[in-house]
């Protein structure tokens, strides 16, 4: 019965060791974001306003657009389209296809 007893406090020890490694090096164990969570926030805020940027000086943009001027896949682009209509800061015109352009509110 002891050593069961053993071998289920050790198997318990390694998953919580394993759980505070993982929070640690994502920077969660003292409540902040890590440096390199940082970093990417800061990219991604940077790689949103240069959309901005575009549709106030094109006056819309589509996904295609979003795609060559930052570098990036079609999955990525259609993502940071979508955070930026959710904040408010864009408005999508169309439903699906080839149509679907996105504009400011107020334009």
């Amino acid at each position: 019965m002891n050593y069961l007893l053993l071998i289920l406090v050790g198997i318990a020890g390694i998953f919580i060791g394993r759980r505070m490694a993982t929070m640690r090096r994502l920077g969660a164990g003292n409540g902040n974001l890590s440096k390199i969570n940082k970093e990417r926030l800061v990219e991604k805020e940077g790689k949103k306003q240069m959309l901005l940027d575009f549709v106030q000086e094109k006056e819309k943009i589509t996904n295609n657009d979003a795609e060559r001027l930052l570098e990036v896949s079609d999955a990525t682009a259609t993502n940071y389209l979508i955070e930026l209509k959710k904040e408010g800061k864009l408005t999508q015109v169309g439903k699906t296809g080839k149509s679907v352009y996105y504009k400011l509110p107020n334009a």
